[in-house]
C-alpha cells in the first residue's frame, strides 16, 4: 500500500499552484505534465478568470476523476493535468492535479491520499431545464457506484453529493398560490430522483 505522509500544508500550496491558466502554476519545470487521451487541453489563457475555484481533494488518480466528470458533463474541457513526484511534493506516494471546467465551471481536483472525504455539508446543484435532463444527471451521477439520496439529492461513486433540481421546481416552492407550494414541498418529501409530474 502506498504510503501517505503528505502535510495538510504541503497540499495547500500545491492547490494553490492549480489555478487555470495562471504562469504561477507553471513554475515547477519537472513535474510531469499528461493529458487524457480524446480530450483536447484548453490553451493557457495567462490570467484566472474565475474569483473563485472549488478544489475537489480526492485519494487517488486525478487523470480518471476528471475523465469521469467529463464523461459526464459532455459539454467539458480539461484544463490542466500534472503529476509530482515524491519530491516535489512532499508525499512518498507523489500526487496529482488536475483542473476541468463543466458547465462552465471551473473546478480543482487534488489527488493526495485518504486524508479527507466529502459529505453533505457541501453539495452542487445541477439546474436542469426539464425532466429528461433531470433523468440524465441523476442516472450518470448514481451509475458505477454512486447512491440515491432523498429529495433530490445524491452521491457520485467518489462521495460528492449533489443537488439535481429542474428550474421549474422552483417556481413550484415559490409560487404565489399556496396549494401549489404545499404540493410541491409535501411531495418532494417522498421522493428520491425529482420528478416534476408528481409535484405539480
Amino acid at each position: 500500500m502506498k504510503n501517505y505522509k503528505l502535510t495538510f500544508s504541503t497540499a495547500l500550496v500545491i492547490a494553490g499552484l492549480m489555478g487555470c491558466g495562471d504562469s504561477r502554476q507553471h513554475t515547477h519545470q519537472n513535474n510531469k505534465v499528461d493529458t487524457i487521451p480524446n480530450q483536447t487541453v484548453a490553451k493557457k489563457t495567462g490570467m484566472i478568470t474565475q474569483k473563485i475555484t472549488p478544489s475537489l481533494w480526492v485519494e487517488k488518480d486525478a487523470k480518471a476523476v476528471a475523465n469521469y466528470y467529463l464523461s459526464i458533463f459532455k459539454d467539458g474541457k480539461l484544463k490542466d493535468l500534472r503529476r509530482f513526484d515524491s519530491n516535489e511534493s512532499g508525499n512518498d506516494a507523489g500526487l496529482e492535479t488536475a483542473v476541468i471546467e463543466i458547465a462552465g465551471l471551473e473546478l480543482s481536483i487534488l489527488a493526495a491520499g485518504p486524508l479527507f472525504k466529502f459529505n453533505e455539508s457541501v453539495s452542487f446543484v445541477i439546474n436542469t431545464k426539464d425532466q429528461a435532463e433531470t433523468d440524465y444527471y441523476w442516472e450518470a451521477l448514481t451509475a458505477n457506484g454512486g447512491e440515491e439520496g432523498s429529495c433530490g439529492w445524491c452521491k457520485d461513486k467518489y462521495g460528492l453529493s449533489w443537488q439535481v433540481v429542474p428550474t421549474e421546481y422552483f417556481e413550484l416552492i415559490h409560487s404565489d398560490d399556496p396549494k401549489v407550494r404545499e404540493k410541491a414541498m409535501k411531495n418532494t418529501l417522498t421522493q428520491k430522483k425529482l420528478i416534476l409530474t408528481e409535484l405539480k
